[in-house]
Protein backbone atom coordinates (compact mmCIF):
# COMPACT_ATOMS: atom_id res chain seq x y z
CA UNK A 1 0.00 0.00 0.00
CA UNK A 2 2.85 2.20 0.63
CA UNK A 3 4.83 1.74 -3.00
CA UNK A 4 1.52 2.18 -4.52
CA UNK A 5 1.12 5.44 -2.29
CA UNK A 6 4.42 6.37 -3.55
CA UNK A 7 4.30 5.27 -7.29
CA UNK A 8 0.97 7.84 -7.02
CA UNK A 9 2.83 10.81 -6.12
CA UNK A 10 5.45 10.33 -8.43
CA UNK A 11 3.08 10.06 -11.15
CA UNK A 12 1.40 13.37 -10.37
CA UNK A 13 4.72 15.11 -9.75
CA UNK A 14 5.87 13.50 -13.65
CA UNK A 15 2.09 14.97 -14.72
CA UNK A 16 2.76 18.46 -13.21
CA UNK A 17 6.34 19.04 -14.33
CA UNK A 18 4.64 17.98 -17.71
CA UNK A 19 2.26 20.54 -17.80
CA UNK A 20 4.52 23.16 -15.91
CA UNK A 21 7.29 22.25 -19.10
CA UNK A 22 4.59 22.44 -21.41
CA UNK A 23 3.21 25.83 -20.20
CA UNK A 24 6.93 27.32 -20.41
CA UNK A 25 7.38 25.89 -23.73
CA UNK A 26 4.37 27.57 -24.96
CA UNK A 27 4.61 30.99 -23.25
CA UNK A 28 8.50 31.28 -22.11
CA UNK A 29 9.39 33.12 -25.39
CA UNK A 30 7.68 35.30 -27.86
CA UNK A 31 3.64 35.13 -28.50
CA UNK A 32 1.64 36.98 -31.24
CA UNK A 33 -2.43 36.97 -31.50
CA UNK A 34 -3.26 37.05 -34.66
CA UNK A 35 -7.06 37.95 -35.64
CA UNK A 36 -8.66 36.49 -38.45
CA UNK A 37 -12.03 36.54 -39.89
CA UNK A 38 -14.36 32.95 -40.04
CA UNK A 39 -16.98 32.18 -42.46
CA UNK A 40 -19.77 34.42 -40.86
CA UNK A 41 -17.34 37.02 -40.37
CA UNK A 42 -16.55 37.02 -36.81
CA UNK A 43 -13.23 37.92 -35.67
CA UNK A 44 -11.04 35.27 -34.00
CA UNK A 45 -8.06 35.58 -31.77
CA UNK A 46 -5.28 32.68 -32.00
CA UNK A 47 -2.40 32.78 -29.99
CA UNK A 48 1.11 31.66 -31.87
CA UNK A 49 4.43 31.45 -32.36
CA UNK A 50 5.62 33.79 -35.06
CA UNK A 51 9.48 34.08 -36.19
CA UNK A 52 11.14 36.69 -39.09
CA UNK A 53 12.69 36.22 -42.33
CA UNK A 54 13.78 38.50 -44.92
CA UNK A 55 11.59 41.62 -43.26
CA UNK A 56 8.50 39.45 -43.46
CA UNK A 57 6.99 37.55 -40.40
CA UNK A 58 5.89 33.93 -40.51
CA UNK A 59 3.34 31.97 -38.39
CA UNK A 60 2.63 28.28 -38.77
CA UNK A 61 -0.79 26.72 -38.75
CA UNK A 62 -0.22 22.83 -37.45
CA UNK A 63 -1.97 21.01 -40.31
CA UNK A 64 -4.71 22.50 -43.16
CA UNK A 65 -7.83 21.17 -40.71
CA UNK A 66 -6.85 24.17 -38.44
CA UNK A 67 -9.96 26.53 -38.41
CA UNK A 68 -6.76 29.06 -38.16
CA UNK A 69 -5.85 28.29 -41.39
CA UNK A 70 -9.02 28.18 -43.28
CA UNK A 71 -9.98 31.40 -41.68
CA UNK A 72 -6.74 32.88 -43.48
CA UNK A 73 -7.56 31.05 -46.88
CA UNK A 74 -11.04 32.61 -46.72
CA UNK A 75 -10.09 35.50 -45.19
CA UNK A 76 -6.52 36.46 -45.81
CA UNK A 77 -6.38 39.71 -44.07
CA UNK A 78 -5.43 39.61 -40.53
CA UNK A 79 -4.56 41.75 -37.97
CA UNK A 80 -1.42 40.73 -35.50
CA UNK A 81 -0.82 42.19 -32.13
CA UNK A 82 3.22 41.40 -31.25
CA UNK A 83 5.06 43.89 -29.22
CA UNK A 84 1.90 45.71 -27.63
CA UNK A 85 0.49 46.84 -31.21
CA UNK A 86 -1.95 45.88 -33.64
CA UNK A 87 -0.92 45.72 -37.24
CA UNK A 88 -2.73 44.54 -40.43
CA UNK A 89 -0.86 41.61 -43.20
CA UNK A 90 -1.83 39.92 -45.66
CA UNK A 91 -1.46 36.26 -44.90
CA UNK A 92 -0.11 33.81 -47.68
CA UNK A 93 0.30 30.49 -47.35
CA UNK A 94 3.60 28.80 -48.76
CA UNK A 95 3.24 26.51 -51.21
CA UNK A 96 4.17 22.64 -49.77
CA UNK A 97 6.49 21.90 -49.10
CA UNK A 98 8.72 24.67 -48.72
CA UNK A 99 6.22 26.53 -47.03
CA UNK A 100 6.66 23.97 -43.99
CA UNK A 101 10.13 23.86 -44.49
CA UNK A 102 10.70 27.23 -44.05
CA UNK A 103 7.97 27.69 -40.73
CA UNK A 104 9.96 24.49 -39.03
CA UNK A 105 13.39 25.89 -39.57
CA UNK A 106 12.54 28.96 -38.49
CA UNK A 107 10.25 28.43 -35.34
CA UNK A 108 13.42 25.62 -34.42
CA UNK A 109 15.61 28.35 -34.56
CA UNK A 110 13.58 31.08 -32.55
CA UNK A 111 12.39 28.56 -29.91
CA UNK A 112 14.97 25.57 -29.57
CA UNK A 113 14.04 23.45 -26.96
CA UNK A 114 10.54 24.94 -26.88
CA UNK A 115 9.91 23.78 -30.52
CA UNK A 116 11.60 19.91 -29.83
CA UNK A 117 9.07 19.48 -26.54
CA UNK A 118 5.41 20.62 -28.50
CA UNK A 119 6.81 18.86 -31.68
CA UNK A 120 6.73 16.03 -29.21
CA UNK A 121 3.06 16.35 -27.84
CA UNK A 122 1.65 18.00 -31.18
CA UNK A 123 2.13 16.39 -35.06
CA UNK A 124 3.52 18.85 -37.00
CA UNK A 125 4.64 16.64 -39.85
CA UNK A 126 1.96 18.52 -42.31
CA UNK A 127 2.37 21.74 -41.06
CA UNK A 128 1.98 25.14 -43.74
CA UNK A 129 4.30 28.20 -43.21
CA UNK A 130 2.10 31.10 -43.69
CA UNK A 131 3.93 34.83 -44.69
CA UNK A 132 2.52 37.58 -42.99
CA UNK A 133 3.32 40.26 -45.28
CA UNK A 134 2.87 43.46 -44.00
CA UNK A 135 0.48 46.61 -45.43
CA UNK A 136 2.60 48.67 -43.01
CA UNK A 137 -0.12 50.29 -40.45
CA UNK A 138 -0.34 50.45 -36.95
CA UNK A 139 -3.79 50.08 -35.87
CA UNK A 140 -5.09 51.69 -32.56
CA UNK A 141 -4.70 50.58 -29.07
CA UNK A 142 -7.31 47.67 -28.40
CA UNK A 143 -10.58 48.73 -27.25
CA UNK A 144 -10.53 51.62 -30.12
CA UNK A 145 -12.45 51.80 -33.25
CA UNK A 146 -10.21 50.30 -36.28
CA UNK A 147 -11.05 52.64 -39.57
Amino acid sequence: MHALRIAGLLLLGMLVLGAALTLLALEGREVVVVATTDEQGQRRETRTWIADLDGSAWVEAANPQREFYRHVLTHPDVEVRRGGAWRRYRAVPMPQPQGHEVIRRLLAEKYGWADCWIGLLADTSDSIGIELQSEAEQLPSPGMPHA
